[in-house]
């Protein structure tokens, strides 16, 4: 269990998604994403254990932590289609991402790089305790931003997936070819052997 190129590339990986998601959430909880606040918080447990295990040599956690991000893949290759649009997929349906309880899209939106945001007073269309804005000379649209977010996200759990399976296979291989008592795989196991001295001797009287 000697080598860390391995272990230490799977650490920094995990350090980097780690860092990603946090960011991720921060701005998820501005925009009251509630779906994808909740699979930030479980990517983020996953992340954490995947470290521990690579830490503690647990291939099973690793196993675990590799399973997840083919699911995290899973959820944002479905963020990238939802902001692209996508198929039948559409931003009208905001529902999937705040589970129909807020009006709220992506923080991006209103506070993208170079946004200006107009409020729309007096409209017909918002209830009691929204507002309608209009939003214009964005440098990069936020569903753009979103896509980058995700993307980036896909690139780091499809290196976790590779450094997680291969430093699990090592661990495993490890324990196999592990001596505790030192040599017997080696060497063989060989009782004593008496001396001639020790050997009996007929009696005469």
């Amino acid at each position: 269990m000697g080598n860390c190129d391995g272990r230490c590339t799977l650490v920094a990986i995990c350090s980097l998604q780690l860092m990603a998601a946090l960011q991720r959430q921060v701005f998820d909880f501005l925009g009251y994403q509630w779906a994808p606040i909740l699979a930030n918080f479980l990517h983020i447990m996953a992340v954490i254990l995947g470290i521990f295990g690579t830490v503690q040599f647990r291939s099973r956690y690793l196993i675990l932590y590799a399973v997840w991000l083919v699911l995290w893949v899973g959820w944002n290759s479905f963020i990238i289609c939802f902001y692209l649009e996508v198929g039948h997929l559409s931003q009208d349906r905001d529902f999937l991402m705040t589970f129909n309880t807020s009006l709220h899209r992506s923080w991006w939106m209103e506070h993208g790089p170079g946004c200006l945001v107009t409020p729309v007073l007096d409209s017909r269309i918002a209830p009691d305790d929204h507002h309608v804005i209009t939003v214009s000379g964005c440098l990069l649209d936020y569903q753009y931003i979103e896509v980058l977010s995700s993307a980036l996200q896909v690139l780091l759990a499809l290196f976790g997936i590779v450094y997680a399976c291969y430093v699990s296979k090592v661990f495993q291989d490890d324990e196999d070819s592990f001596d505790f008592i030192g040599g017997f795989d080696s060497y063989g196991y060989q009782p004593p052997q008496k001396t001639s001295h020790l050997q009996l001797q007929p009696l005469y009287t």
